[in-house]
């Protein structure tokens, strides 16, 4: 682990070494540490895959694939449960998480390729799951809007997860594709408190950003929910009727929440975190996250990594049904329409003699 002073507009405080490299580094602070190095920039990296819809059979969520144009996310957020996914390139969950981001240029033709194969089962996909789709560097990218242009020219349904006030930039698009029922958006929102987003998400529109997010969507017709996620216990969760409330005064119709989880590099980071910022709630925090989780402070089994186990994880779902009915939040999410599809035409091979030019 490299111990970090904070950096301005970043999140991480610790830079853990991937848990898939052969060696591992320690460093002692010597005292010459600049100030110079507090605002590092982003470095974008080329993906390379072939592929760019992922399928999963976890049943635990409600999709079986998703499409993540980007790997790392300079929102910075320092609870992302998606830091741990950096070490499979080599490099830290930490700052690199934030600044040395994977990004997919040819993600729609390799989208279209797929959609085209014989064998397609149209099913909705996520958009954006492990890392935000509307992340700052996708202004100037565009990578998911021409995913978006493959989905809505498809009518292939969408599901989506955000907390950027970029989404507004496809309004065409999906209120497009909602007058067929092709997709909703959920907006996630932590904390209303806007000096402990700043530190705590520091890339991240502010609460009241996404706030007025949910209202544009729902004034275009887009069914929008509010995901109150991640709810962190003993420094975010008395605020989950609040946000709720919030939400829905803002055209919210549907609510969701995830608690916070700390799988691998995630739970030295958040400390970390936590330690820098509000060294006071870090026992405490801690200590509910293992009454959340059997003694533990993450278990990553399907059913309880995102909603805990025991009565202090039954007594917040309750807080939130109660909330979400008497809010008029607790309807389901339709489902998505599937029968619309209409598979992109097939690429032709090249004629043999072409082969010469």
């Amino acid at each position: 682990m490299r111990n970090e002073h904070p950096r301005k507009g970043r999140g991480a405080v610790l830079s853990p070494d991937g848990r898939f490299d052969a060696w591992q580094r320690d460093t002692a602070d010597d005292g010459w540490w600049q100030d110079e190095a507090a605002a590092p920039a982003t470095e974008l990296i080329a993906d390379t895959a072939k592929t760019v819809i992922t399928y999963n059979s976890s049943p635990d969520i409600p999709y079986d694939r998703s499409i993540n144009p980007y790997r790392g996310c300079e929102h910075g957020c320092a609870y992302c449960f998606a830091r741990p996914s950096h070490a499979y390139l080599g490099l830290s969950p930490g700052l690199d998480f934030e600044t040395r981001l994977a990004y997919k240029a040819d993600a729609a033709d390799c989208l279209r390729t797929e959609l085209a194969k014989p064998g397609y089962d149209c099913q909705a996909v996520a958009l954006g799951i492990n890392t935000d789709a509307w992340q700052p560097v996708e202004r100037r990218l565009r990578i998911t809007r021409g995913i978006l242009e493959v989905l809505a020219e498809t009518r292939h349904p969408v599901t989506i997860v955000t907390k950027s006030a970029l989404i507004l930039r496809d309004l065409d698009l999906l209120a497009d594709l909602a007058r067929n029922g092709l997709t909703h958006v959920a907006v996630s929102i932590t904390t209303l408190d806007p000096a402990l987003a700043r530190t705590m998400e520091p890339r991240a529109p502010s609460p009241q950003r996404r706030l007025s997010v949910i209202r544009e969507l729902a004034a275009a017709g887009i069914p929008t929910a509010v995901m109150v996620a991640p709810l962190i216990p003993a420094l975010t969760d008395h605020e989950m009727e609040s946000i709720l409330g919030a939400a829905r005064d803002a055209g919210a119709g549907s609510a969701g929440y995830i608690l916070l989880r700390l799988p691998h590099e995630v739970k030295p980071l958040f400390g970390a975190w936590l330690q820098t910022h509000h060294p006071q709630r870090m026992a405490h925090v801690y200590s509910l996250m293992r009454q959340l989780h059997g003694g533990r402070e993450y278990d990553s089994s399907f059913g309880t990594r995102q909603r805990g186990s025991g009565p202090l994880a039954e007594i917040i779902a309750q807080r939130f049904r109660g909330a979400a009915r008497r809010l008029g939040l607790d309807a389901p999410s339709l489902a998505l329409n599937v029968d619309a599809f209409r598979p992109p035409p097939r690429p032709q091979p090249l004629l043999p003699q072409m082969t010469l030019f």
